[in-house]
């Protein structure tokens, strides 16, 4: 697999398990009442967290499996199942409905209160609905893959989380508009589709640790289809 696969493989696992797409009506219930320039703040403050927390898992997770002593093929099996059943709840419940009130609306402007109504929509909107326990496997596991390719592999991971962050921020930016564009039609499609899309990468995920786990109970060619 080439660093370039990579990277697309990495930022549609992770870009469908924040959902910022997905999200935004729950983003403009927990900021309801805020004004347009305190949610530019509060969207900037969510989007800086989920950049450090995943940057922090994706340097660290595999330390903290050796630590624990789980093996990456129990990991990946593990993290198959969580990315599963979010995936399978994306594609056949209005996700979107979830957390609807994921945090309370405060009163005054500016940065000050912006940073209050961030800390209540930590937890949880921040954790565990945008970083969730799939996006911290999904994490850790493509870490592993990015060894292979040294420090280009990782600059190319932080990348990717980097540029997911900023479609989060762009995303929550522009909330008036989507759900404009969209309506609640619109997102529920958009959420399913990608909780299909998830389901697969998951599925993909157990074949993985299986097959490096276990000598011929999955084909190599299954497991890997493209090479990876």
């Amino acid at each position: 697999m080439s660093q370039a696969e990579f990277a697309v493989n990495f930022f549609v696992a992770l870009f469908a398990l924040i959902d910022p797409v997905g999200n935004v009506p729950l983003f403009a219930a927990a900021t309801v009442g805020a004004t347009s320039r305190d949610r530019a703040w509060i969207a900037l403050y969510i989007s800086l967290f989920a950049l450090g927390f995943l940057t922090f898992f994706f340097f660290s997770g595999l330390s903290l499996l050796e630590f624990f002593g789980i093996s990456l093929p129990a990991f990946r099996i593990a993290g198959g199942i969580i990315l599963f059943l979010l995936g399978l709840e994306m594609a056949r419940d209005d996700f979107t409905a979830t957390y609807a009130d994921a945090a309370d609306a405060s009163e005054g402007t500016g940065r000050a209160v912006a940073r209050k109504r961030f800390e209540r929509m930590i937890v949880p909107f921040a954790m565990p609905l945008l970083i969730g326990p799939g996006a911290i496997s999904s994490v850790v596991i493509y870490a592993s893959q990015a060894r292979n390719y040294g420090l280009q592999g990782a600059a190319v991971g932080v990348g990717v989380i980097a540029a997911v962050a900023l479609s989060t921020l762009l995303a929550f930016l522009a909330t008036p508009i989507i759900t404009r564009l969209l309506g609640r039609i619109g997102l529920t499609i958009v959420v399913r589709v990608l909780g299909l899309i998830l389901c697969a990468l998951a599925i993909q995920f157990i074949l993985q640790g299986f097959a490096e786990s276990t000598s011929g109970f999955i084909v190599p060619a299954v497991a890997n289809p493209y090479g990876h």
